[in-house]
């Protein structure tokens, strides 16, 4: 009788605590503020999608783990053996060679697994539909940041190729082909959709729906070297008209500097950097005066010959027109500007950051650009940086408003 009354509290008081647990974790559910990464936060269809199923998985999870551990620990607590106890009396009845019994605890699990993959399927089969009109967007790993490329008129040719920040129009859907360039990395941005690795020689699709405009945060999810713990990622949704606006511009050719600083900057990006990264137009072999192309080259992307150079950089023909750089890591703007959803970012570029990057990259984001992996140290001088910084920051369409 005693064991049976203590069996009972601890019971009692084992479920008292699993459903604690339980409440603290369905109370943090949706709670995006301070937690970019948040699963249980959707923000488009294909998440709600997902979010639908997790919700009755995790409960009927939920309600078998609670049976299975207070049982587990009022049988453990009841039929204890104490010091009195003499064998042969008063021993609980063995079930074992129970056919009935042994049959139901079989038949039970399958069929609930059962219908839990059929949900599965029935999901997965879901978040991959799309509109017949969806925009697609050619998505890049590289070491260690993310590149779009977006080709609107289907030549296999882009027409804008942008990275760390990719934009999409809100409330469309968005057709995601992901690639790697090198090593296998996984794109990921929990509340638009699950995660989809990237890897050499194949293409996996993916599609997003945001609900409203927003930035949506992201990660990359499988290691892939150094910085893989840095390697972050931005979706930007605008509204429809925003969008647009966006792809204008885009499309557009930079400013062109008109200070001596700006000019010598881009004289200096032409001889020091235009080995790796591409402004449309500028190449190596670029002689003043310096002209802009409308599209990035068709060999974009291809190595170089070069032993400090990257197999490839990011584009920068609009560097200004996203709101941060270095693999999602640095704001390109200070204060609200940084996370402002706009289609034309506006604000005072956050000088800075940029010049701790060219520096020495390294300090900022571990690397191994011996290997051909990330950015090396140029050991630029201070001036020269104080250049490259002055034209780095025109780097924002011609469409824009003046700064």
């Amino acid at each position: 009788m005693r064991n049976k009354q203590r069996a009972t509290i601890t019971a009692l008081v084992a479920a008292v605590l699993i459903m604690f647990g339980f409440w603290l974790l369905l109370r943090n559910i949706g709670q995006s503020a301070g937690h970019p990464l948040n699963t249980l936060a959707p923000q488009g269809q294909q998440s709600w999608d997902i979010q639908n199923l997790v919700i009755p998985v995790f409960a009927v999870a939920g309600v078998v783990f609670v049976l299975v551990e207070v049982g587990v620990l009022w049988m453990a607590v009841r039929f204890r053996r104490n010091r009195e106890d003499v064998d042969g009396v008063d021993e609980p009845a063995q079930t074992h060679g129970n056919t009935p019994l042994e049959i139901g605890w079989t038949i039970a699990p399958a069929v609930l697994l059962a219908v839990l993959a059929v949900l599965n399927v029935q999901t997965l089969l879901k978040i991959d539909n799309h509109q017949a009109d969806a925009m697609e967007v050619t998505v890049v790993g590289q070491q260690w940041w993310w590149e779009y490329r977006y080709d609107f008129d289907g030549d296999s040719q882009p027409e804008i190729i942008t990275a760390t920040q990719m934009v999409i129009p809100a409330r469309k859907d968005v057709v995601v082909k992901i690639q790697s360039n090198d090593v296998i990395h996984s794109f990921w941005i929990p509340a638009l959709n699950g995660k989809k690795d990237a890897v050499p020689g194949r293409t996996h699709q993916l599609v997003f729906n945001a609900d409203n405009p927003g930035i949506f945060e992201g990660q990359c999810t499988e290691f892939c070297g150094l910085s893989h713990g840095v390697m972050r990622m931005q979706v930007k949704a605008l509204p429809e008209a925003e969008f647009v606006k966006w792809k204008a511009a885009m499309v557009a050719p930079p400013r062109e500097p008109s200070t001596a600083l700006e000019k010598e900057g881009q004289a200096l990006f032409v001889g020091q950097c235009a080995r790796c990264h591409e402004i449309n137009g500028l190449t190596p072999e670029s002689t003043e005066p310096y002209t802009y192309a409308a599209a990035p080259s068709a060999n974009y992307g291809e190595e170089v010959g070069s032993s400090l150079a990257s197999k490839n950089a990011p584009n920068l023909t609009h560097l200004m027109m996203r709101q941060t750089f270095a693999g999602n890591l640095l704001a390109l703007y200070e204060g609200d500007a940084a996370t402002a959803v706009v289609a034309i970012p506006e604000g005072k570029p956050d000088t800075n950051n940029i010049k701790n990057w060219l520096r020495n990259p390294q300090d900022v984001k571990p690397m191994d650009p011996e290997n051909n992996q990330g950015m090396p140290n140029l050991n630029l001088s201070e001036p020269q940086i104080d250049a490259l910084t002055a034209y780095l920051t025109t780097l924002k369409s011609s469409l824009a408003p003046p700064a």
